[in-house]
This record gives structure tokens, sequence and C-alpha cells, in this order.
């Protein structure tokens, strides 16, 4: 590279560098300090405190001690306190200030060391290196690293050109000791704050973990709900092919264009029934992990082919929940009518699982489940009294609740799962028999928590 392009890399990174530090500095934004979270306001009243120190020690300190008037030493004694006020609010201003104030201050005692001031700290007063600090501090932990480093660089730089080039005689050196205590200050601030910023990120973080766990929690429930359905679905498409193959014997002489559709329509039921098997693959290689149900009491997983539970097993249900040793009263009311076979899998789920959180979370308890049977749809209550022991840690997932609401939800119902004041629980649901019908409870029973 020739030296002319060594010139232009030279400026052209000066020009960023001055272009960035323009941006970062040359600014009145506010930045207000973070309150603290267990007392709110306790830092900034000692932060007030502080500046009324730095006041109060530093007028005096130059007026006596320093040699200046009482106006100079009034002004940069409240601007130095007030820099400390101001930095709670705007940093970047208060350090503005807090830096003029001292080359104001160091122009103004260069003339007296040899005089009034000889001896006197310079060109940092003690008043004036604390407010710094303070300023340095409060900075720092609201603004990024680059900025941080900025400003003490340009405070070393400040305090090289008033002590080692311009100079004085007769006063004692404050320039190593304020440089290496911003440092410290700035490097205290920038911990501090990568502290804070890597515990918001952890909260952030637990809540997105949170919320993806339930999303993954609700969409595993659709999915086993999904796998269900499909049963009852082919079920419904086998019955169409086959009565759509079986039409034309049970018609004399049936027409060409008769035959034609009812072949259509046999076709299309086997298409659909090809591609719900599909989707049920797609559904158990998406979540192999995913068990299929267990019976209460017995322990044992349902095989992924076996027919879907109705009501009619509802009976062998209550009997196996009775062998694990819960007590369970079953009450069927009401004249019982033809249901669709997703109602009576979903209402026997629902019981199902009722009954398998009070085995977990209620040993000791009766159970008593009833249906009823209405014009409208299928009420189910599951009522446990309270536990007599506690209960052990469940390996469970705690999906429940969650598959109920789902399933409930699926068919346009509502639900109720609440504890009782007795120390008990029930789980109440309406199923309407007719997708739209609303819940109607002559008991009064819905109340709070539908879905």
């Amino acid at each position: 590279m020739t030296e002319t392009g060594i010139q232009h890399v030279v400026v052209g990174r000066l020009l960023r560098w001055s272009r960035s530090l323009r941006e970062d500095l040359w600014t009145t934004r506010a930045d207000p300090l973070p309150p603290s979270v267990w007392l709110r306001w306790l830092p900034h009243g000692l932060l007030c405190l502080a500046a009324f120190g730095i006041t109060v020690g530093g007028l005096p300190q130059l007026q006596d001690n320093g040699g200046l008037s009482f106006g100079w030493a009034f002004v940069i004694a409240v601007a130095q306190g007030g820099a400390v006020l101001l930095a709670m609010w705007r940093p970047i201003p208060a350090w503005w200030l807090s830096l003029a104030v001292t080359v104001l201050q160091a122009v103004l005692l260069h003339g007296l060391l040899g005089g009034p001031a000889r001896e006197f700290t310079w060109p940092w007063s003690t008043a004036g290196t604390i407010a710094h600090l303070l300023v340095l501090l409060l900075l720092t932990l609201r603004v990024p690293t680059r900025v941080s480093l900025e400003v003490l660089a340009l405070t070393g730089l400040t305090t090289y050109a008033l002590q080692g080039l311009w100079g004085a005689a007769h006063y004692e050196s404050t320039g190593v000791i304020a440089v290496a205590l911003s440092a410290i200050s700035v490097v205290l601030g920038i911990a501090l704050r990568g502290r804070r910023e890597a515990r918001q990120e952890l909260v952030e973080q637990t809540s997105l973990t949170t919320e993806e766990r339930a999303r993954r929690t609700l969409l595993e429930e659709r999915s086993r709900i999904a796998r269900e359905l499909h049963d009852v679905v082919a079920h419904h498409m086998s019955v169409i092919s086959i009565q759509a193959q079986v039409a034309p014997h049970l018609v004399e002489n049936p027409s060409e264009e008769l035959k034609e559709n009812l072949d259509g329509i046999r076709q299309n039921a086997l298409e659909a029934l090809i591609e719900l098997r599909r989707v049920l693959g797609v559904l158990r290689s998406e979540h192999p992990e995913s068990p299929d149900p267990v019976e209460p009491g017995t322990g044992t997983r349902t095989a992924p082919h076996t027919p879907q539970p109705t009501l009619d097993r509802l009976d062998a249900l209550v009997e196996n929940t009775r062998a694990a040793g819960l007590r369970v009263e079953l009450d069927v009311r009401g004249e019982r009518r033809p249901l669709p076979p997703g109602l009576e899998l979903s209402a026997y789920r629902i019981v199902q699982e009722a009954l398998s959180n009070v085995l977990r979370h209620a040993p000791g308890a009766i159970a008593h489940v009833e249906l009823r049977h209405t014009a409208f749809g299928l009420i189910v209550e599951v009522v446990n009294s309270a536990p007599t022991r506690s209960a052990p840690p469940s390996p469970g997932a705690g999906h429940g609740l969650l598959g109920m609401r789902e399933r409930v939800g699926m068919l346009d119902g509502s639900m109720t799962a609440h504890p009782l004041p007795d120390g008990g629980y029930k789980v109440f649901a309406f199923l309407p028999a007719r997708p739209g019908t609303e819940a109607s409870d002559p008991a009064g029973d819905l109340k709070d928590g539908t879905v």
C-alpha cells in the first residue's frame, strides 16, 4: 500500500471515530436513573445528600484554601453539586458540566498557586474529584461500554493537558489519583450495568421459556386430540364408502349417471381415508414421545390402533379406578340419546383425566362422577372430597385441565374447574350435542372460567 493510501485509511478512521464520538457525547437526551427495586427512592435521596455535601464542602475549600472570591467559589461549588443531580436524568450533559467546571476551576486557581493557593490540590479539587466520580458512575450505569470508555479517555486527556502540558508550580498534584479513581468508577459502573442487563435477559429468557413450554403443551394436547379424532372421522368415511358401493345394488336398473356419481363418492371417500392416514402418520412422527392415554388404575397405555373409547366403556373405567384404591360413585341421569362419536370420546376423556387427577393429587378422597343427558347435550361433573393424606410428587406433565379445556372448546362447550371450600375439587363441563348450542345450566353450576 502506498503512503497516500495509508493516509487515506488513517484519515477515514479518524473521521469515523470523530463522527461516532460526536453522536455519543454531543447529546442532551434524557436517561433517568432507574429506581431501586427494594427502596425505590433511596438512591435518589443519597445522591441529593451527596450533592449537598459537595456544594457545602467545596465552597469553603475553594474560598479559604484556594483563595478564590466568594462569587467564583460559589458558582463552581454549586455547579459541581448540580452535576451530580443532573446525572440522575441527563448523564452526558452532567459529565460535560463536571469536566467544564474542573477546567474553569483549574484556570482560575492557576494564577493563585504561588500565592494564596500555595500547595492547593490541582487540577482536581477534593470536592470536584468526588463529584466527577459520582457522575462517571451514574453515566456508565446507563450508556454503552463504548461511550463509557470515551468519557474516561477524554477525562484523562483533559487532565494530561492541564497538568502535563500546561502545568503549574507549588501545588499538590491530583491528576494521577483522579484519573485512576475515574477508571475504577467506570469499571465498576460497567460491571454493575452488565450484571443488570444479564438479569434482565435472564428474566426475559425465563418468560420466553415459560411461554414456549405452554405453547408446546397446548400443541401436544391438540395433536393428541387430533390423533384420537382420526378414528372417528375414518369410521364415518368408511361407512360412506361402503354405502356408496352397495347403493347401486339396492336400486333396480340404476342409471349410468347414478352409478358414476356413487362411484365418485366412493373414490372420494377412499382418497379422504388415505389422506387421513397420512395426516395421522405426520402427527405421530412429529410427537413420537407423546404417550398414549393411560387407563387409571391399570397403568397400561392404549395401543395406537385400539378403537377410541365411548361412554359404553365408562363402567370399565370406573372399575379400573376403584381397583387402584379410589372410591368412585357413578351416577347417570336422563334419557340417553344418540350422541356424536367425537362428543362421547371427549366426555370419556374428561372423566378419565379428572379421575387421574384425583388419584394423583387427592389420595384417600371420594370421587363422584355424574353424567346428565339433556335435550341440548351432555353434562359431565366430577367432584372429589378433600384428600385424607398428602399427595406424593407427581411425575405427570400437568396437562390434564388443559386437555379438558381443549376438548370442550373444540365442541363449543363450556367448562369450569375449581377447588371447593371443604378442600375438594370440582370439574364441570357442558358438551352441546350440536355445534353452536349454547350452554344452559338450570342448576346454576356454570360460573366463571368458561372456555
